[in-house]
């Protein structure tokens, strides 16, 4: 075995180059091999001429990580591509993983180089307008590796507690019952007329957005390629955008002007509820 090589792990964004960060771009060109689920190799085909390509199907993602990190070992300037971000429901922990199971040691190699990239509750926010613009959570629907009762309970934390909620993996041929109990689970805390964007293949040749709300999104068709975007109590739909209000307007006047009783640079100031008097 050679002194070891190199190991990028790059997230390539949505798919379009235009919204692959530079750095992605440049991993992928050092790369003597390129490693890869199909789908992502097909995005960035066009800069793969002459390099080794080693792709793999759907529910392959170990042993796309172990190819990756062998090869590396093994002396070879390996890239490792995902979509949007590898560290969000990425290639990155599996990365981890296979490193772990072989006792590799931090300074040892393969080189490790993790590349981020942007998420599909980046891009699909960029279609719908200003959706994340408060706190928000990203929650898979997955149940194929997390039990459904662990995710249920995370969404009704989510819902309960009133952030914005970006759904991935809502719903698949043979999985269609989560994003059902997802919408019932947040209607007992939101508006039936809460926001709700639907956005498949965000920046690809097939993209489709549809913004409607909590009670009507269900009529829509919702799949593996498709984000679902929960607006919060306070998310307002304006011209035909959807966007989440930061809370300016709980310190300062649309001139700019400091409200009575908030102080710039401190927290905000917020009423006591008043006190019940006894009845006599």
């Amino acid at each position: 075995m050679s002194s070891g090589g190199i190991l990028y792990v790059v997230g390539i964004g949505p798919g379009a180059e235009a919204h692959a960060t530079p750095a992605a771009l440049r991993a992928i060109a050092e790369a003597q091999v390129v490693v890869g689920y199909t789908t992502y190799i097909k995005l960035v085909r066009h800069l793969l001429e002459g390099k080794e390509i080693v792709r793999t199907g759907m529910t392959e993602e170990i042993s796309r990580a172990r190819a990756a990190v062998e090869r590396a070992r093994d002396g070879a300037i390996v890239t490792l591509v995902s979509s949007g971000d590898p560290g969000i429901y990425g290639m990155v922990g599996l990365v981890f993983q296979v490193l772990k199971d072989i006792g590799w040691r931090r300074g040892e190699p393969p080189e490790l180089r993790i590349v981020p990239g942007v998420t599909a509750l980046n891009s699909c926010a960029s279609l719908m307008g200003a959706p994340l613009v408060h706190d928000f959570c990203g929650i898979s629907l997955s149940d194929l590796l997390t039990p459904w009762p662990v995710i249920a309970r995370r969404i009704e934390a989510a819902a309960s507690a009133d952030f914005v909620i970006g759904f991935y993996n809502p719903a698949s041929g043979r999985r269609t019952r989560q994003i059902v109990e997802a919408q019932s689970i947040i209607r007992r805390y939101r508006s039936g007329e809460t926001p709700v964007a639907l956005v498949k293949s965000a920046y690809r040749k097939l993209q489709h957005a549809v913004l409607t709300d909590l009670d009507s999104f269900l009529n829509y068709e919702i799949g593996m390629l498709t984000t679902v975007l929960v607006g919060s109590s306070n998310t307002y739909v304006f011209e035909g955008y959807m966007v989440t209000p930061r809370g300016y307007t709980n310190k300062y006047t649309s001139d700019g002007e400091v409200l009575d009783g908030q102080h710039p640079g401190y927290s905000l100031v917020v009423a006591e509820p008043a006190e019940e008097k006894e009845e006599a």
